[in-house]
């Protein structure tokens, strides 16, 4: 995983509410567990037709969309079954974050513990996302603000040790990895042995 410090780019607007995590990567496609590829089959039922033709109706289909790598998604986002691939498939398939009123817990735990960073905003802050896509915003990691074009900045909230993780771009193993040295101290120092 990559340090993930700011992120700017164009946004794309998907204001559906309820988007589950099957319709962003749907069940039959969970038979890897790598996280490579798995782009191609992010949202496939709402992106291409019965027949395997693109679905030129949907917001990823259109050039407008070519090249986002923030997703401002509708309320309720990645509700549904708890599955790594969903992060893994909006990674794959070129987006860096997501933001809504409203993200599932265990879809927003995953995408952060994968470097997808999922934001919270205002219903204000969203409505005006959703009003405007293609604005260009400026995500900061660092400073956890969203800096829109008129330069106006809007705070969110992020779990400290995950915005940790992004910086450092380690995931729970590479923090437990990297204090190697720390926990071996503290095993030889204890008074007791298991």
């Amino acid at each position: 995983m990559n340090p993930v410090t700011t992120i700017r780019s164009r946004t794309v607007a998907l204001p559906t509410r309820d988007i589950d995590t099957d319709q962003i990567i749907a069940a039959r496609f969970l038979t890897t567990t790598s996280k490579d590829g798995l782009g191609k089959n992010a949202f496939f039922d709402l992106r291409y037709n019965k027949d395997g033709s693109l679905n030129e109706d949907f917001v990823l289909n259109r050039p407008a969309a070519e090249g986002c790598r923030i997703l401002v998604a509708g309320n309720n986002f990645g509700c549904g079954s708890s599955r790594e691939h969903a992060p893994w498939a909006l990674l794959d398939y070129g987006f860096e974050a997501v933001i809504s009123t409203e993200i599932a817990d265990i879809f927003r735990s995953n995408s952060l513990k994968n470097g997808l960073v999922a934001i919270v905003v205002d219903v204000e802050t969203h409505r005006w996302l959703l009003d405007n896509p293609g604005a260009e915003i400026t995500i900061d990691v660092e400073s956890t603000t969203i800096t829109l074009p008129d330069g106006s900045a809007i705070e969110f909230a992020m779990d400290g040790f995950a915005r940790h993780c992004l910086l450092e771009g380690i995931d729970q193993l590479g923090f437990l990895s990297k204090q190697q040295e720390r926990i071996e101290m503290f095993e030889e120092a204890r008074s007791w042995k298991p």
